[in-house]
């Protein structure tokens, strides 16, 4: 059984006739998100992937970093419990006081850049090597054609790994843009393999602070949204040196910080 996509019964009007029909829907229902006994967050997603979903949102949120630390990950139908080595210490009294998972969250620009650099957050080294734009072209297609349930639903945010040569290193889909881009991040911090250098985030919609926080603390240097960034997601990527490009789509972008990486 597909959880990920539901079925349901549907009238459609087009204009004075109506036909019955069963339509696909994209499914959303909460996940906990545990650390022990303590609940780290609950957020709405597809589910799917939810131990690289946990892994993922408490490496891009800070609270870990690197599959090191982790013991196990046990789950349960809406519910993940991440277990961590005995010598691994979380605050969980900062996480209460200071954490924040939403561009709604009032929390002002400067305090949110401010609390990424006390995360920890890396400023991305200058690299010599710059992909091509002719390359960079192409990738919406490469991403919508890997999309196997927006294709029946039309109702999910995908996000995408992109090597510089413009090769598919993953994708993963959900109806949170934030998900998405924390599944696919967790799969490679839990086979080891970041920091994510050399690599390209590509993500449907717009692109936020809270996506671009998350790509810099995989160490991704170039973050490309398939919509236009948000005035802290430039600000944000100008700080920490990555490469931000709006609005990917139609043979046409924007390049709104470290120009430097692409040709």
């Amino acid at each position: 059984m597909n959880r990920s996509i539901l079925t349901v019964p549907v009238q459609r009007l087009e204009g004075e006739s109506s036909a019955s029909f069963q339509d696909l829907l994209a499914v959303e229902e909460p996940l906990e998100i545990r650390i022990g006994e303590k609940t780290i967050s609950i957020t709405m997603r597809t589910p799917g992937h939810d131990p690289e979903l946990a892994a993922g949102f408490l490496f891009t949120e800070g609270i870990l970093q690197g599959s090191h630390q982790i013991q196990d990950i046990q789950g349960s139908k809406n519910s993940i419990t991440v277990q961590l080595n005995p010598d691994v210490e979380v605050d969980f009294e900062r996480l209460q006081r200071n954490f924040y998972t939403t561009s709604s969250c009032g929390v002002c620009g400067k305090a949110s850049i401010e609390a990424l650099r006390m995360q920890g957050c890396p400023v991305l080294p200058r690299s010599s090597m710059a992909m091509p734009a002719v390359t960079i072209h192409q990738l919406p297609q490469a991403q919508r054609e890997e999309q196997a349930v927006f294709e029946r639903t039309g109702g999910l945010h995908a996000a995408a790994l992109f090597d510089f040569q413009g090769k598919l290193i993953g994708l993963r889909e959900d109806v949170g843009r934030h998900n998405a881009v924390d599944k696919l991040i967790g799969v490679e911090m839990l086979a080891g393999r970041t920091p994510l250098s050399n690599k390209l985030l590509l993500v449907s919609g717009r692109a936020s602070f809270e996506l671009t926080q998350k790509a810099l603390m995989a160490g991704i240097p170039i973050l490309a949204a398939v919509g236009a960034p948000s005035s802290l997601a430039v600000e944000t990527a100008l700080r920490f040196n990555m490469t931000l490009l709006g609005f990917v789509r139609n043979g046409r972008f924007n390049i709104y910080s470290g120009a430097e990486r692409i040709q």
